[in-house]
């Protein structure tokens, strides 16, 4: 007899105990359930919940092996054993030193992110009664690709607790959310540790006295700089877009945050009318503000004028809006679900996030709060969507009758 019948037999003797829904998650993890549905017509169809969590981690693979060598990157650059790479394809940059170098930092998140929010699931189900939910593991991989690589285990595991709690399970679990769980764990940071989210220093690792001078080896993110109108000497167009900069772990390259978009429009997991939407307000509120500074409303002696004066094109390209348009806003629990409600949904998300970015130059980011704030208003977005064709159909109705 199999190992999978041997399992099947277990959960069948066992199937009124409290700890059932724990092993029946690992059970279905590794195999697929032996029951079958024998009554009714039923819709059959190749995907579930778990395939579209394991294509959007999929996706978010390549994000996370570049992350890992971008940390041991900006670490080695930060120190000035090394000088900038050649570029994406560059041997300075994609070597085994990087990779152990941000591996050993990057994977600790991960670990964390997963431990942590598997445990509190595997806990509300077996209080609860309702078998493990697989919506967790796209969270835990999006948890460790929007902090700091230098944020505290701890800090990542109590935040963590607070989002899957807050965030998804007192609303019923995975579906019944209202709010994004992972931006709801980075919002949590945001507002407990403020000082360790800002983002505007260099990550190195082990940096406790280097030759005495500490202060020499950290350096502002793009945002940052921009924000304090400062240089971005030695960074170009193109070290933004394939991701050669300082940022979060998984923000940076942009080129493989377009191949991520892609592949989820292709297997229709990700809506490509919310990543439009989201870039086009993200352009129409970057044109705005440059606009008011071509027409000389804000000089160059104002704190906003930085950010203001940023080519709206390349807002698209330094911190988080890109991966926030793919990753985040596209979210098929809290984003909108009527077409026309995801272009206002979409437009209105990339919108607020360069409002907020421009604005707030004390944390010169604003894509996690856009999408929040957003994901309270869908359920009225699609209300007034639908309403708006009942409304129409009703008209011609009435023509029709008349």
């Amino acid at each position: 007899m199999g190992l999978k019948q041997n399992l099947h037999n277990f959960k069948v003797k066992n199937q009124n105990k409290k700890w059932l829904p724990a092993f029946n998650a690992l059970f279905t993890f590794l195999y697929t359930p032996n029951e079958t549905t024998h009554n009714g017509t039923h819709i059959k169809a190749a995907d579930d919940l778990k395939r579209t969590m394991n294509t959007v981690i999929i996706a978010l693979v390549p994000c996370l092996i570049f992350g890992m060598f971008n940390a041991g990157y900006q670490h080695y650059l930060a120190l000035g054993e090394i000088t900038q790479a050649e570029g994406f394809l560059g041997a300075s940059f994609w070597t085994l030193d990087n990779l152990l170098v941000g591996a050993a930092t990057v994977l600790p998140l991960v670990v964390v992110s997963y431990g942590v929010g598997l445990a509190v699931e595997f806990v509300f189900a077996v209080i609860k009664g309702h078998e493990v939910e697989e919506g967790y593991l796209v969270t835990g991989m999006l948890v460790p690709l929007i902090v700091p690589v230098d944020i505290p285990l701890w800090m990542l595991a109590v935040a963590v607790i607070f989002g899957v709690v807050i965030g998804k399970e007192v609303f019923g679990g995975t579906g019944m959310n209202i709010l994004n769980p992972a931006l709801t764990i980075r919002a949590f940071l945001f507002f407990a540790y403020p000082t360790w989210m800002s983002g505007d220093k260099v990550w190195v690792h082990g940096a406790v006295e280097r030759a005495g001078t500490p202060d020499a080896i950290s350096g502002e993110t793009l945002l940052g700089a921009y924000a304090q109108n400062t240089s971005l000497a030695g960074i170009d167009y193109w070290d933004m877009f394939w991701g050669l900069i300082p940022g979060s772990v998984g923000e940076t390259s942009k080129f493989l945050i377009i191949i991520g978009a892609l592949f989820l429009i292709f297997t229709k997991v990700g809506s490509w009318r919310i990543i439009i939407s989201t870039l086009i307000g993200a352009l129409a509120m970057g044109l705005i503000f440059n606009g008011v500074v071509d027409a000389g409303w804000i000089g160059e002696s104002s704190k906003f004028y930085g950010l203001m004066s940023v080519p709206f094109w390349q807002h698209l390209i330094i911190g988080s809006i890109l991966f926030g348009a793919v990753y985040m806003a596209t979210d098929p629990v809290t984003a909108s679900q009527t077409n026309k409600g995801k272009w206002i949904y979409g437009f209105l998300i990339g919108f607020i996030s360069i409002m907020i970015r421009v604005f707030n130059p004390a944390y010169p980011e604003g894509v996690f709060l856009a999408i929040l704030l957003m994901n309270v208003f869908a359920p009225t977005i699609d209300h007034y969507v639908v309403q708006g064709n009942v409304k129409r159909r009703m008209k011609r109705l009435k023509a029709k009758v008349a």
